[in-house]
C-alpha cells in the first residue's frame, strides 16, 4: 500500500512493494505457527482456538516448525532480493516478534507497542522496496492506529472473559474494562490527530495532496464504528460460542458491511486524489 500513500502508480513501484508485502506474510505466518506451537496446551482448553489446525492435531508441532522455517527462509530470500534495508527490517521483525511470543505477549503495555511495532516495519519495508520516502506522520499514524486496534481487541477479550468465556491470555489480569477505556480515548484521539497532520499535505511534511484532508470524516467514523463495534457486537460463531467480533479483527472487514464501505470509499477518494493531484 505505500504507494499510493505517496499517490505513485509506477508499474515497477507497485511490483516491488508487492514482493515486500508477500515476504512480511510469509515471516508472519512463520511466527504465528512457532506462537502456536508455544501455545498449544492452552490453546486447547480454548472454546475457539482448540479448532486451530496445531491445537486440533491436524498438523503436528514438528511439522509446524518445519514449515515455519521454510517460510522464513523465503521470506528473508525475498526481502535480501529486495535490498538488504528490506531483508534487515524483516530480520528485525523477526526477532521482535519471536521475542514476543515466548516473553514480551506477557508483558503489560509493551506487548501492545510489539504489535504497533510490526506495522510500523510493514510500512517503512514497503516504502524502502521502491526508494519512496514515507512520511514520518503516516507512521506515527500507522503506530497509533495499531495500538487503538490492539486495545480494542483486549478490550473485546475482556468483554468475552466477563460473558463467561474461556481466556487463555494471562496478561489479561492486568487490565480492567475501566483502564482499557482509557487507554481506547488517548488513542482514539491520537489516530485521528496524527492522520490529520499528515493529510495536510506536504508544507508539513505530509501527504503529497492536501486533499486529503478531504477524508479526514472517514477515518473518524471509521473509528466510530470499530468503537461501536466494541461496545455493542457480540455473535454466534460457527461453533455456537457469543464472542464479541474484535477479539478477531479480520472479521470486521469480512464480516461488518458499514466497517467496508467506509474503507472502500477511503481508498476510492484516496485513489481519485492521487490521479487527480
Amino acid at each position: 500500500m505505500a504507494p499510493l500513500f505517496v499517490f505513485s502508480f509506477e508499474s515497477q513501484i507497485w511490483v516491488n512493494s508487492f514482493k515486500a508485502f508477500i515476504a512480511f506474510c510469509f515471516i508472519s505466518s512463520s511466527v504465528y505457527l512457532i506462537n502456536d506451537c508455544i501455545d498449544i496446551k492452552s490453546d486447547r482448553k480454548h472454546p475457539i482456538k482448540k479448532y486451530r489446525i496445531i491445537a486440533s492435531g491436524q498438523v503436528s508441532k514438528k511439522s509446524a516448525i518445519k514449515i515455519s522455517i521454510i517460510l522464513l527462509i523465503i521470506s528473508l530470500s525475498i526481502g535480501f532480493l529486495l535490498n538488504k534495508e528490506v531483508g534487515s527490517i524483516i530480520t528485525l521483525y523477526y526477532f521482535i516478534q519471536i521475542l514476543y511470543c515466548f516473553y514480551l505477549k506477557h508483558i503489560p503495555l509493551i506487548e501492545f507497542f510489539c504489535v504497533a511495532s510490526g506495522f510500523i516495519m510493514r510500512s517503512i519495508a514497503g516504502g524502502l522496496s521502491s526508494n519512496i520516502t514515507i512520511s514520518p506522520w503516516f507512521l506515527l499514524s500507522i503506530g497509533m492506529l495499531s495500538l487503538f486496534l490492539a486495545v480494542e481487541k483486549r478490550k473485546a477479550e475482556l468483554l468475552n472473559l466477563k460473558n463467561k468465556e474461556i481466556s487463555n491470555r494471562k496478561v489479561l489480569k492486568n487490565y480492567s474494562l475501566k483502564l482499557i477505556s482509557k487507554f481506547e480515548s488517548v488513542l482514539s484521539t491520537c489516530t485521528v490527530m496524527t492522520y490529520s497532520l499528515w493529510a495536510y499535505g506536504p508544507i508539513i511534511g505530509g501527504a503529497k495532496s492536501s486533499l486529503m484532508l478531504l477524508t479526514i470524516p472517514l477515518v473518524i467514523l471509521g473509528v466510530f464504528r470499530y468503537q461501536m463495534l466494541s461496545e455493542t457486537n457480540t455473535k454466534k460463531n460457527s461453533y455456537q460460542l457469543s464472542i464479541n467480533i474484535l477479539e478477531t479483527p479480520e472479521r470486521v472487514i469480512l464480516n461488518d458491511k458499514p466497517t467496508q464501505i467506509i474503507v472502500f470509499s477511503w481508498l476510492l477518494i484516496t485513489t481519485y486524489i492521487g490521479f487527480v493531484s
